[in-house]
C-alpha cells in the first residue's frame, strides 16, 4: 500500500534542484518531508585505481546504482526506512558506514537523471524539471566543485566539455517531457516554488 508522497525534481548539475527541494521542505516542515538525492547512489568506484576513477562518465544512467534507490524509494513510499548510502567525492567510492532514513510523508527524489529511469518515474506523484541557462549552470557547478571538491578551474572545464554537456544534451535536457511541471530560473522562481508546494498540500489533504 502506498503511504508516501513522491516528487522527482530533475534538472542539470547546477540548475538549483537542491535549492527549490530545501525550499519545499522549509514551507512544508522537515518532519514531514526527506530529500533523497541522485547523487548519493553513484556507484562504488573502489575497486578501480583512485587514479583512474576521476577519469569516469559519471553523467552517464550507467553511473549510477539505480536499482538500489529504485529499491529504497520503493520501500520509503510504502513506509518503511531504509539505510541510506553515503557517497565520498573525494574519492569516488561509497563510504560503509549508512545513516538510516524515513518513513517520511513525502519524500522528493532530486537528480540530473531520475526522470530518465522508467521505474522512477511510475511511482513519482509530480515529476518536476529546473530549466535554467546552461551558461548560469556552468558558474554555478565551477563554484561548487572549487569551493566544496577542491577541484581545479581546468578540471571543471575539461569535465563539462568532454561529459557534463554532452550528457545533458544526449539524456538530461530529452527527460524534460515526463515532466508535469518546468520551472524556469531555478530555486529564484518563488512562485513556480509556491504552486509545487500547494499541489503538495493538496495531496497530502486528499
Amino acid at each position: 500500500m502506498k503511504k508516501g508522497i513522491l516528487i522527482g525534481i530533475s534538472g542539470a548539475s547546477g540548475s538549483g534542484k537542491t535549492l527549490v527541494s530545501n525550499t519545499v521542505i522549509e514551507r512544508l516542515g522537515s518532519d514531514k518531508v526527506i530529500m533523497i538525492q541522485e547523487d548519493s547512489y553513484y556507484k562504488d568506484l573502489s575497486d578501480i585505481p583512485l587514479n583512474e576513477r576521476a577519469e569516469r562518465n559519471f553523467d552517464h544512467p550507467h553511473a549510477f546504482d539505480h536499482e538500489l534507490l529504485n529499491e529504497h524509494i520503493s520501500q520509503l513510499i510504502s513506509g518503511k526506512a531504509i539505510s541510506h548510502p553515503i557517497y565520498d567525492y573525494s574519492t569516488h567510492s561509497r563510504k560503509k558506514e549508512t545513516r538510516l532514513v524515513g518513513p517520511h510523508t513525502v519524500i522528493i527524489l532530486e537528480g540530473i537523471l531520475i526522470l530518465n529511469d522508467a521505474r522512477l518515474r511510475e511511482m513519482m506523484d509530480i515529476k518536476v524539471f529546473i530549466d535554467t541557462a546552461l551558461d548560469i549552470c556552468f558558474i554555478r557547478r565551477l563554484k561548487r566543485d572549487m569551493e566544496e571538491r577542491s577541484r581545479s578551474v581546468e578540471s571543471v572545464i575539461n569535465q563539462y566539455n568532454n561529459t557534463v554537456r554532452p550528457m545533458y544534451l544526449q539524456f538530461i535536457e530529452p527527460s524534460k517531457q515526463y515532466a508535469d511541471i518546468i520551472i524556469p530560473r531555478g530555486g529564484k522562481n518563488m512562485i513556480a516554488i509556491d504552486l509545487l508546494t500547494t499541489k503538495i498540500n493538496a495531496l497530502l489533504n486528499q
